[in-house]
């Protein structure tokens, strides 16, 4: 990377401009955690999991006397559970699509033909009637060409089976899952009782 000094009048600044060399081999599918941002979502994530043991213990499931609590008890549990609810979300995403060997195969055609891509222009960019396509183009070709493949694979269908169920299960779990204050409130009741 050069740097370059602008000023002009009172606007002042430095510009990073990529050197040609540096970004030729690199595509758009390439993934990299470079964003601050990004990485520390994950970990804060990764760091957010509760115990498993914990997010499906029977004992702390209770249906609630009325419908007034529910509110406050999905709120709480949403934001208690939110990475739980991710990987809910992630094995309901993953059980859709290997039980759907149609949507396997296109998105399998979908990330050959990117990898493809990825590999040509490494090489030599790709030009068609003399003009020369830029990588993302060619993504953009892939995307168009393969959405026909995804549509006669159900993935629409699948899409919305996929929000539908983690939507219930996480409504459900979170409706019912007693919050740590109920908790204690139904230990004090049966100490009383006992």
């Amino acid at each position: 990377m050069t740097d370059t000094k602008l000023d002009f009048g009172n606007i002042a600044g430095d510009i990073d401009i990529p050197d040609k060399q540096s970004s030729t081999g690199k595509g758009i599918m390439s993934l990299s955690l470079s964003n601050v941002s990004a990485r520390e979502w994950i970990s804060k994530t990764r760091e957010g999991i509760k115990p498993w043991g914990e997010f499906i213990s029977t004992s702390k499931f209770k249906v609630p006397k009325s419908v007034k609590p529910v509110p406050g008890r999905v709120m709480k549990n949403i934001e208690h559970f939110q990475s739980n609810y991710m990987f809910v979300f992630l094995g309901l995403v993953v059980f859709c699509v290997l039980t759907s060997p149609m949507l396997l195969v296109a998105i399998a055609a979908c990330l050959g033909a990117c990898y493809i891509i990825s590999l040509k222009n490494a090489e030599h960019k790709l030009r068609i009637l003399g003009k020369e396509l830029s990588v993302g183009q060619q993504y953009a070709v892939v995307g168009v060409c393969s959405f026909p493949l995804f549509w006669l694979a159900g993935a629409g269908s699948a899409v919305f089976w996929i929000i539908g169920a983690s939507f219930f299960f996480i409504m459900l779990h979170a409706s019912m899952y007693m919050t740590p204050d109920e908790q204690e409130a139904v230990e004090l009741e049966m100490d009383e009782v006992v």
